[in-house]
């Protein structure tokens, strides 16, 4: 229970949660989320996810999920601020960089870990940066962080292409989703591997341009109108159609459940890479991996955001930064790396690659168990 004073000079309870899954290979790491609809079952399952996609990637951090019950768009700046240091009080003693170190989430920002990490360093009675990732680089933020999800998938594309056989140069993609995760995996595309992205898409609608899109423009676009559709470069299509185009690279990177057994059959790219979480339907990845297309799961795919927050993490206990192509450098080394351990997991065991990268996650921590003597 949190109280808060609100505006008006009345005190509201919110309802928050902190779910620490499992620390077997190092302290509890995963968001805060501030959302109407937030259940404890939620943030359980998403703890869960965060101890093997920390595993996945081998970093030595384990899983944790928090989140309160709130409408963040009906608060002011004060009340989410009382709130935020509401949230750390109530927490401090569980928290800690060599414990649970939390970062943002669903309506969380790098203001909100400033004011969390402050609280925290207030209760300690010293600054303490490495408590919480996602902060402002002027406490203690990381550089390459803005686009490290995005950055971190498009490492992983680049080494399935490498195993297929694709030339990125001249490969097409069709990113649906053009938040920040998309926008970034659609300009890094261009602009790193040269591919061609002819189609994207937002909760309004997608665009298509079979000679190919400019993403920083389609970007300017959406920041002027609100959003992708209506770009003069390109024609309006469904986002059914974009899922099902022609391309050698789909990145769901939007909603959960995108892809489902009614719309996999359909599925023509030669690469999925989930940079949304869940966009795959179980049912779905099974005919995609029967239909010979090659999926990138979305807990290996997105992992290069909470690698950077392992990075911001270890710069703010050796009060050390790195330069931005450090951090680039370090970030393809991790995620190259993972992608080849979970490709040679399911290529020696013939799985799909999701599957693949449960049993190179579920044996790290169990090993990890086992040698701590907890079985």
């Amino acid at each position: 229970s949190i109280p808060v004073r609100m505006d008006n000079g009345q005190t509201k309870v919110f309802k928050g949660f902190r779910v620490q899954y499992n620390n077997a290979r190092g302290p509890c790491k995963g968001g805060i989320r501030f959302h109407p609809e937030e259940t404890i079952d939620v943030v359980k399952a998403l703890a869960a996810w965060m101890t093997w996609k920390c595993a996945t990637v081998d970093i030595p951090l384990g899983g944790g999920k928090g989140g309160v019950i709130c409408n963040p768009k009906e608060m002011s700046e004060g009340e989410l601020e009382r709130l935020s240091r509401g949230y750390i009080d109530a927490l401090g003693e569980f928290i800690g960089p060599d414990r649970d170190i939390p970062a943002p989430d669903v309506y969380t920002n790098p203001q909100i870990m400033g004011w969390m990490m402050d609280e925290y360093s207030k209760l300690t009675g010293y600054y303490v940066p490495g408590v919480i990732t996602g902060k402002p680089l002027a406490v203690g933020g990381s550089l390459g962080r803005g686009d490290a999800t995005a950055r971190g998938g498009v490492y992983t594309i680049i080494e399935a292409a490498k195993h297929l056989n694709i030339d990125l140069s001249t490969a097409t993609a069709a990113i649906q989703g053009y938040g920040n995760a998309g926008s970034n995996a659609a300009i890094l595309l261009n602009d790193m591997v040269g591919s061609k992205i002819i189609a994207v898409s937002d909760s309004k609608g997608s665009i298509y341009n079979q000679q190919g899109l400019d993403p920083h423009q389609v970007l300017k676009h959406k920041t002027e109108t609100g959003s992708v559709i209506n770009f003069p470069q390109g024609e309006n299509i469904s986002n059914a159609e974009l899922l099902e185009l022609s391309v050698d690279i789909l990145c769901p990177a939007g909603l959960e459940t995108v892809i489902t057994e009614k719309n996999a059959p359909r599925i023509k790219a030669r690469i999925v890479a989930e940079l949304a979480n869940g966009p795959t339907t179980p049912e779905a990845d099974e005919i995609l991996y029967h239909n010979g297309v090659f999926s990138i799961p979305d807990f290996l795919c997105n992992a290069g955001g909470v690698t950077v927050s392992y990075f911001e993490w270890v710069q703010g206990l050796h009060r050390y930064f790195w330069d931005e192509d450090e951090v680039h450098q370090r970030l393809g080394k991790i995620m190259t790396k993972a992608f080849q351990a979970v490709l040679a997991e399911s290529l020696q065991r013939k799985v799909n690659m999701r599957l693949a990268a449960y049993i190179v996650a579920v044996t790290r921590v169990a090993e990890a168990v086992k040698l701590r003597g907890w079985v």
